[in-house]
């Protein structure tokens, strides 16, 4: 074998390495909710628990994800990636052997935050080994297993927590990531190439600290509100989350005029697009953390349908939801560009609507069949939005700005993600009486289907206003920065911070730009 073949060899099998870090993480991110209901009683996990295991794993993420890039940058793509992977691997171990509620919610904040160090690493990775001619066909492929881990992410959980291995119900959902993990590492150390920014770059840890507070006393009270009876301390630390943001924003001014190395590049709110496309990201986030966790509480407690059933009613959503992303950005968004993306907010409205009427003249007796029409309409406006979200935000951002800009769209919307779970105590469990369904627990399934269709009105209502805060999005994209739709508009489908990549941004030169905004040499590699 000539050392051009081994060469090319080497880079095809860290490819799939990679794509199979990315597939563990997506499927892990959306096989956990439909096994909720039975984590729930064989835990005997509370609400807020249960909110927590799902919310804790976007916090963490969240919160670590352009530092988990920058890291990758200083000391090494290779070494952060196969540090991730362990972590990732390490903490899905310790999910699927929690004995309580609590050891499996710190799990899940450490697979989160483990998470945080491997996904960066995967399109940087790839950047750096592919030339620019091959990369459109690898985000192609990239996209297509994504596009697998988003359908088959839901199916996998359903099954494996409704065959019950060895009676261990929920748990071989996490158990699962152990071999693959396990080979990755192995595999991963053998045949990635090592790679890291030319140039030497600060990480801004008290920035992280902040924003990750700030978070948490936002999203902490919410969760635990309705538990304590909403204490005078939570009312406190959500309105103090808002100073430690003011103080984040200080801050980050003050690391810009230092050293030029802050967590997050203000002056990128100045580009009008970018700032709107912010917030579509982060309301957005918001409607995806709320529908999808009270879908399935519904399904399974409120209807009593086994996983497996839920699951498989998932499935037309997630075709749905494929077929519009694929469509969205490579005919619709280049012809009548925003117009694609508001079409889709209205589209999801009507879907939403859809299913509330449903819900309503059915009751606790509908059928899954009865149900795909409104998940079908609701796929097809998601699809429409998330595909080509990210490319449109970034149409009007500098160049030199690219990967600072798509590392904050990502944290955004995991950011949103965390808060939308963390609602779910107010605009679902708000309006269940659990005193009432302790006196007479046969009304469980109106209960829940009635918090079921309030959860609806507000999803409906936050897509309205994305629909108006869309008119602030550039009327049709004006450049195209090198990946931005095959990384966000395959991958978006259900994740959209599991395809970008948060580092390194591509020019149209084929050079990564750092995200200080200055631009880059070409990556320097070594074995």
């Amino acid at each position: 074998m000539s050392a051009h073949e081994a060469t090319d060899r080497r880079r095809w099998i860290a490819l799939a390495i990679v794509m199979t870090a990315a597939f563990m993480d997506l499927v892990d991110a959306t096989i956990v909710n439909i096994a909720i209901p039975s984590i729930e009683r064989d835990l005997g996990a509370s609400f807020g628990a249960i909110q927590w295991i799902t919310a804790g794993y976007a916090l963490a993420f969240a919160a670590g994800l352009i530092t988990g890039g920058r890291l990758g940058d200083i000391y090494g793509r290779k070494r952060l990636f196969l540090l991730g992977t362990a972590g990732f691997t390490l903490a899905s171990a310790l999910c699927g052997f929690a004995a309580d509620p609590e050891m499996l919610v710190a799990s899940r904040l450490l697979q989160g935050a483990a998470a945080a160090m491997m996904v960066p690493q995967v399109l940087s990775i790839i950047h750096v080994t592919f030339p620019a001619h091959e990369r459109g066909k690898v985000f192609g492929m990239f996209g297509a297993i994504i596009g697998l881990g988003a359908v088959s992410g839901p199916l996998l959980g359903a099954l494996l927590t409704q065959w019950n291995l060895f009676g261990m119900e929920w748990r071989p959902i996490f158990l699962i990531n152990l071999p693959v993990g396990i080979a990755g590492l192995i595999l991963g150390s053998k045949f990635i190439t090592e790679s890291k920014a030319p140039k030497a770059l600060r990480l801004d840890l008290v920035g992280v600290l902040l924003v990750t507070l700030a978070l948490l006393m936002l999203i902490y009270p919410l969760t635990r509100g309705r538990e304590l009876d909403w204490p005078l301390w939570g009312h406190l630390c959500m309105a103090g989350s808002l100073l430690v943001f003011a103080a984040l924003v200080a801050y980050e001014k003050y690391k810009t005029k230092k050293d030029g190395s802050p967590l997050v590049e203000l002056s990128l709110f100045k580009v009008k697009s970018f700032a709107a496309g912010i917030a579509v990201q982060l309301t957005f986030g918001v409607v995806l953390g709320i529908f999808f966790l009270v879908w399935t509480l519904y399904m399974q407690i409120g209807l009593g349908w086994t996983p497996l059933k839920a699951g498989l009613t998932g499935v037309p959503f997630s075709i749905a939801v494929s077929v519009a992303a694929g469509m969205s950005v490579q005919k619709l968004v280049p012809r009548f560009g925003r117009k694609v993306l508001q079409v889709g907010a209205l589209t999801m409205v009507a879907g939403v609507l859809l299913y509330l009427w449903e819900a309503g003249r059915y009751g606790t007796g509908i059928h899954p069949w009865q149900m795909i029409p409104p998940l079908v309409v609701m796929g097809l406006g998601m699809g429409l939005i998330v595909a080509p979200l990210t490319d449109a935000v970034l149409s009007e951002v500098p160049r030199e700005h690219a990967g600072s800009a798509s590392g904050l769209i990502n944290t955004t919307g995991q950011m949103g993600n965390a808060l939308g779970l963390g609602l779910v105590s107010v605009v679902f469990f708000g309006v269940i009486d659990d005193e009432r369904l302790a006196k007479a627990p046969q009304e469980v399934g109106t209960a829940f289907t009635d918090a079921f269709r309030s959860s609806l009105w507000w999803v409906a209502a936050v897509l309205a206003v994305i629909f108006l805060v869309m008119f602030a999005l550039p009327a049709k994209p004006k450049q195209h920065v090198e990946g931005a739709v095959d990384e966000a508009g395959d991958a978006g489908i259900t994740d959209i911070a599991d395809a970008a990549d948060p580092t390194d941004g591509a020019e149209a030169d084929g050079k990564p730009s750092d995200e200080t905004g200055g631009k880059q040499d070409e990556p320097v590699l070594t074995h």
